[in-house]
């Protein structure tokens, strides 16, 4: 599983890096870099792993490109299907790479905080990319499936015609329930997860009850159906990568 776990990594760092400063090729070059780096660091050094990490950076580049691409007005199915095939290639081939060491591997077994005391190189890799992706990545795929499925115009985003303007703190919002489900998911509390779930629509309703004078739905609410869906779909896969 390691090379899934850089390549989320390499994904999730390029995306972080566009949220601070958005700056075309440099910050896909970033997470490239970031995934290159994290794998070294894992002992990914064998022919076949070195040739992985190239192919992930490569990917981590095509991932950034596409999405800006589709955020300017493109096909935003396209970034969908790059990360897709990329994680599906990467699942079928996840047999293949040793198990990771390295110096992370030294350092998880020097390490004296408890809560990573018998954690793997390879299980600590992927928990680092899942949590990454809750974060940045998490709302990109959101605003793309939006705009794949028409609910939003990617030439919408920050205008007032943007629903994202009259549901304020969904950028906030959306990471921080991620990580809260990713979380309580891997604790076992899936009762408190689904509190969280529910938390997020009763907080919601009155503004999406003003919205929705009409018999039909309105594009309020589904975008607010839609995104939440999404996000906590990006969540509940990540929980299913770390699945035991």
């Amino acid at each position: 599983m390691s090379w899934i776990a850089v390549l989320l990594v390499g994904i999730a760092v390029a995306d972080l890096a566009h949220t601070v400063r958005p700056v075309p090729v440099v910050n896909e070059c970033i997470g490239a870099a970031a995934a290159v780096w994290v794998g070294l660091l894992a002992g990914l050094t064998a022919p076949v792993d070195l040739v992985a990490l190239l192919v992930v950076a490569a990917i981590t580049v095509a991932w950034g490109q596409t999405v800006t691409r589709a955020f300017a007005g493109g096909r935003a199915w396209v970034p969908l299907l790059v990360l897709g095939s990329a994680l599906a290639v990467a699942v079928l081939t996840s047999g293949i790479p040793d198990p990771a060491g390295g110096v992370l591997g030294d350092w998880l077994d020097d390490v004296g905080l408890p809560v990573l005391h018998g954690l793997s190189a390879d299980r600590a890799l992927l928990l680092l990319g899942t949590f990454l992706v809750q974060l940045s990545t998490g709302n990109v795929l959101v605003r793309l499936v939006l705009a794949a499925t028409g609910t939003v115009s990617p030439a919408d985003h920050d205008t007032v015609n943007d629903p994202e303007q009259q549901l304020k703190g969904g950028r906030l919002l959306g990471p921080m329930e991620r990580v809260f489900i990713l979380g309580l998911g891997l604790a076992g509390q899936w009762t408190a997860a689904g509190v969280v779930v529910a938390a997020k629509g009763l907080l919601r309703w009155p503004e999406l009850r003003t919205e929705t004078a009409q018999a039909r739905i309105h594009r309020l609410t589904e975008y607010f159906l839609v995104g939440s869906f999404v996000s906590w779909l990006t969540a509940l896969a990540a929980l299913l990568l770390l699945a035991d």
